[in-house]
């Protein structure tokens, strides 16, 4: 059983860092362009709260044999800061202040929770608060493509909706799901059901509407999902983790 344990934590760090990593063609495009056009920085924002909060919850004095889930939300933390200041960096004025808000809001709502966690809560108590923190926010960062769903569904075109992106959004969430079942730990359980569920709908949207499509996606819209408003001939961004 730990074994298993071990290999679908190990499953969840592979897919889960591609789609931290999905990104970089955008930004690429950014940093070219020195613009951020009409990309939205705000799902990069949700991704960092959800990594930060699920980094803390899986270290060993929070909850015991989660290290795998503080590793690769570790790491994605790193990765979506990095996609926040560039995204700072090259906004407009008004967009710059509204994310350096946004982040400013995320730093302190992670920090009101590891102080609180650390200093005022102990064991159980102390897993409670981080561990239904970690699952409010990563429920959030997976039904972040909900909107891309309906635009499917209504244009019945995959255009917006990458099939490998989306296969990733599924076996991420079914590898952290298994774990979770393995170490029997719902708020594991819970987020990552949730989203090995709606990464599976995709897939079957994907299907359905795959040869109904007219306009043949450029490079970035082919690998990336869930970045700006579909209206606006722009693609989706969802990156994962647990």
């Amino acid at each position: 059983m730990d074994v298993l344990h071990f290999v679908f934590g190990v499953f969840g760090n592979v897919f889960a860092l591609f789609l931290f990593l999905a990104p970089t063609i955008t930004f690429k495009r950014i940093v070219t362009k020195k613009s951020t056009e009409q990309f939205s920085g705000i799902p990069y924002v949700m991704t960092l709260l959800n990594c930060l909060l699920s980094a803390w919850y899986g270290l060993p004095f929070v909850s015991p044999n989660n290290i795998l889930v503080s590793t690769i939300n570790g790491t994605g933390a790193v990765i979506e800061t990095v996609y926040v200041l560039v995204f700072i960096i090259y906004s407009p004025k008004r967009e710059k202040l509204k994310i350096s808000g946004l982040f400013a809001f995320v730093i302190t709502v992670f920090a009101i929770v590891a102080l609180v966690s650390l200093f005022a809560l102990h064991g159980k108590g102390r897993k409670l608060l981080c561990g239904l923190a970690a699952t409010i926010f990563s429920i959030v960062m997976y039904a972040s493509p909900l909107s891309i769903m309906r635009t499917v569904i209504k244009t019945k075109s995959v255009e917006f909706m990458p099939f490998f992106l989306s296969l990733f959004v599924f076996l991420c969430g079914t590898s952290w799901f298994i774990f979770g079942l393995l170490g029997r730990d719902p708020f594991i359980i819970v987020p990552n059901g949730f989203g090995c569920g709606l990464g599976a709908t995709q897939l079957v949207l994907y299907f359905i509407y795959r040869d109904r499509g007219s306009k043949k996606p450029t490079p970035e819209e082919s690998i990336e999902m869930g970045l700006s408003k579909p209206n606006q001939n722009n693609k989706q961004l969802n990156a994962n983790g647990v």
